[in-house]
């Protein structure tokens, strides 16, 4: 489906900065002839000598100057990353180091790899499918446990073995329906309605399984946008603070202190948070203020989760009143702040009207776990199976989608007596998308829109 114009690509595999080593990564047939042409080993042996996952110590040299001491090794097709000969310079890290090395390379063969190219040759070699592909860049961005186990899992092939097990089911009762009808003259056993609706129905709630996972997968993985409102000086900016485990919001006794949103990503148990400290909402003739505070009141309406804050030893007001009225339907946790000292506020209203109260004391460090337990739950986070086969993206959502659709129309045409040359038209559409999801029948702009997404060097 695609052709690399026999093309030696190399980029920095590794974080561009001061640190222990950097990795220059080469592909492509003549990927060990162009590493030769600018290293020598100590003991005068070539790349080309070596057998796969080998390795010599040795200098980078830009023609007769030294650049660097390295490390390489060689990979050799079809047992490497991207199912080509690879080679890996492991040279000391530093930008001129690193970009030196880079730029040698370059000048003796190879071209700069595009975002993805590495893992793009992988998918078109037939090393892993555009699910698997999709589940390194996963992996890369995880920003905790359970989102970078899942996406493991993912990578090792636990989503494509769940669409293969849908996938066969269907072209096995495709291919059935064709042979009956294409050829009545032979002995194939007719294809019977209960049988066709209960294996349409099995499919269908195989896949009607993973789209129910698809928002908590995306909580654990993509984060939740999430407000952190209430009235000033009750506490939003030091829940920021005790959440971030860093001063990222200043904290004064002088209401006003916030005007802007500050922003910053947290993990709290297994859901990423988007977290945002907001302005204080209340009535203001300040100006900035008021600007603010209608900033506060928009983001509200489109934010995934808002963690509405009070204080325990205050009563509530006509602003905390309509703060509580401005929620609407967005999913809330009240959070009761300062319960070390006397609390008078009225918690029972407050949870009358959020989906979850708990009481904190955000200054001293205390009641994490029951807010970590209590925005799990709300999100779906909690019920998050970290082993599962779930979907990872907009894109393999869709294709689902695209895939259930045409289950439930045959599902119903069969129930209506419709003749079964439609329904097997709608099963074809349905397996068509399973093929898309797995890049198998994939055009190339959806493969290659997805790895345009993806880091240079990987």
């Amino acid at each position: 489906m695609n052709c690399f114009d026999n093309k030696i690509i190399a980029a920095i595999s590794t974080p561009v900065g001061v640190g222990g080593i950097s990795v220059i990564r080469i592909s492509g047939n003549g990927a060990v002839e162009v590493a030769d042409s600018v290293f020598n080993s100590v003991r005068g042996k070539k790349l080309a000598e070596l057998k796969g996952y080998t390795a010599l110590f040795g200098k980078v040299y830009d023609g007769e100057e030294p650049i660097d001491e390295a490390v390489v090794t060689v990979f050799k097709a079809p047992h490497s990353y991207t199912g080509e000969d690879v080679v890996e310079i492991s040279c000391h890290g530093g930008m001129y180091v690193t970009n030196r090395v880079l730029r040698t390379v370059l000048k003796n063969g190879a071209v700069l790899a595009q975002p993805g190219e590495f893992t793009e040759r992988a998918f078109f070699n037939g090393k892993i499918d555009l699910t698997e592909s999709e589940a390194v860049m996963d992996i890369i961005s995880a920003k905790g446990r359970a989102a970078a186990r899942s996406a493991l899992g993912i990578k090792e092939g636990r989503l494509r073995a769940e669409i293969d097990e849908v996938k066969s089911l269907l072209i096995e009762n495709a291919a059935h329906l064709a042979a009956w009808a294409d050829y009545p003259e032979e002995d194939i056993p007719e294809v019977t309605d209960d049988a066709l609706l209960h294996n349409l129905t099995e499919a269908c709630g195989k896949l009607e399984v993973l789209l129910r996972s698809y928002d908590s997968g995306r909580v654990v993985k993509q984060g939740i946008d999430t407000l952190i409102i209430g009235k000033p000086n009750v506490g939003k900016s030091t829940l920021m603070n005790f959440l971030t485990g860093v001063e990222k919001s200043i904290v004064t006794d002088i209401p006003g202190t916030t005007r802007d949103i500050i922003e910053e990503t947290v993990v709290i148990g297994n859901a990423v948070l988007i977290l945002s400290d907001t302005a204080g909402l209340r009535d203001s003739e300040d100006p900035i203020e008021k600007i603010g505070v209608e900033l506060v009141k928009k983001r509200l309406m489109s934010c995934g989760l808002a963690l509405v804050v009070f204080d325990a030893s205050r009563s509530l007001d006509e602003n905390d009143f309509r703060m509580l009225e401005l929620l609407g339907d967005v999913p809330s946790v009240a959070v009761i702040n300062k319960n070390d000292l006397e609390c008078v506020v009225d918690a029972e209203f407050i949870k009358s009207k959020a989906d979850k109260t708990v009481f904190v004391s955000a200054a001293k460090g205390k009641g994490l776990d029951e807010l970590t337990a209590a925005v799990e739950e709300i999100t779906g986070a909690a019920a998050f199976d970290e082993n599962a086969a779930v979907l990872s993206n907009e894109r393999q959502y869709q294709c689902v989608v695209k895939a259930v659709e045409p289950l439930k129309e045959a599902q119903s045409a069969l129930e209506a007596g419709i003749t079964l040359d439609a329904v097997t038209v709608l099963i074809e559409e349905a397996i068509q998308s399973l093929l898309e999801l797995t890049g198998e029948r994939a055009s190339e702009e959806i493969v290659h829109n997805v790895f345009s997404r993806f880091c240079v060097g990987k």
